[in-house]
């Protein structure tokens, strides 16, 4: 007797086929997973890959996230956390005032500070080498992650150096490897939609290859949940995944989901809770050569995390202290979490907590 199989079903089976054999998925197979309204089959699929990469470990870090400036020339639609030179609430400070700050907040065990800002065309260059500088002399076992790609472009345009002599110069300050932010979706249609004036598809990609030819590691991230459509997401996906093949220099992908301007905003401006997790799930199944895929918190929750790092997800990010972009969008999550809480999460998942450093060398492992 012949039994018909739903096309739908002889699809993903296809796809699981792929996975387990090792075959790398295609736009087409990405595309699929997003309009699949199997969550549990992507989860478990991603789940399994990322077992075999990286075990029953996740991974995250003590670190504390900085802002040197609000101040921004760049007016994109989704930001919130930018201000205009003069504005109230409008700040920027000097290295010795963000030393204050970390003073007052820091707490023992920080190895990593995350520092990005505005587009602050009213201060030279100088001003960004001079703010690592400061905070290395006083912190030099703390490792500084520091500055997007769009800000690295940013500094080259108001410096008049190429990305390579702009990178050597923050290097020779203390710089370790580069946030991810700037991403947004690698798509420039929507970057023209989106207000997002400042580096394009192939400058934010040339950046991080420059850095990767350096012998930076560096981060990189997708903000999705606004107009982008579920093709733009893994066309943004695939383009990470060929920079990847051809440097390795990526230790982490990071998706991002999209906070509304109003933090009093309805759960329906909101991207649903099956959407985040489907979003972490598809990307460790699509980028096949990145060790990491991480559950930002920040944006999805403690709680969604926690579910998350069954569905693909290594990494839990780290203590932050006191994040601030997200929560201008309208973030309703902890800005900051303490390693007790992190360990917790973690166990309560059925994984084995590790804390690391920036480039995800074990510094304890919480059996």
């Amino acid at each position: 007797m012949f039994i018909a199989v739903p096309t739908e079903q002889k699809r993903m089976q296809e796809i699981i086929d792929k996975v387990r054999n090792g075959q790398r998925l295609t736009l087409e197979d990405g595309v699929f997973l997003y309009e699949s309204d199997d969550l549990l089959t992507i989860g478990q699929l991603a789940n399994e890959a990322n077992l075999r990469k990286n075990g029953n470990k996740v991974y995250f870090i003590e670190n504390m996230s900085l802002y040197f400036t609000n101040v921004c020339e760049a007016h994109c639609a989704f930001c919130n956390f930018r201000k205009d030179e003069g504005e109230p609430g409008s700040y920027t400070l000097t290295g010795e005032q963000m030393i204050e700050y970390v003073e007052q907040h820091i707490h023992p065990g920080v190895r990593e500070f995350h520092i990005v800002g505005g587009h602050n065309q009213h201060v030279p260059f100088q001003y960004y080498v001079d703010s690592l500088k400061a905070l290395h002399k006083q912190y030099p076992d703390v490792t500084l992650k520091a500055y997007t790609a769009a800000e690295i472009d940013f500094f080259s345009r108001i410096s008049g150096l190429t990305y390579k002599e702009v990178l050597q110069e923050l290097m020779n300050a203390g710089l370790k490897s580069l946030t991810g932010g700037g991403a947004e979706i690698l798509s420039d249609q929507y970057r023209k939609k989106m207000r997002v004036t400042k580096a394009d598809v192939s400058q934010y990609l040339d950046v991080h290859r420059t850095a990767h030819n350096l012998g930076l590691k560096t981060h990189t991230t997708m903000l999705y949940g606004s107009i982008e459509s579920k093709e733009d997401r893994v066309r943004h996906m695939i383009q990470i995944r060929e920079l990847q093949d051809e440097t390795n220099g990526f230790l982490v992908f990071i998706p991002l989901s999209m906070q509304p301007i109003n933090p009093k905003a309805g759960i329906r401006r909101r991207n649903s809770a099956f959407e985040d997790l489907k979003t972490i799930a598809i990307s460790r199944l699509m980028l096949d050569n990145f060790q990491h895929i991480k559950a930002y918190f920040i944006n999805i929750g403690t709680q969604l995390t926690q579910v998350a790092l069954t569905m693909g997800a290594s990494d839990a990010h780290g203590t932050i202290v006191k994040e601030r972009i997200s929560h201008a969008a309208g973030a309703l999550t902890p800005e900051g979490i303490t390693r007790e809480d992190l360990i917790w999460l973690i166990k309560g998942a059925g994984r084995v907590p590790v804390e690391r450093d920036t480039f995800y060398n074990e510094v304890k492992v919480y059996e």
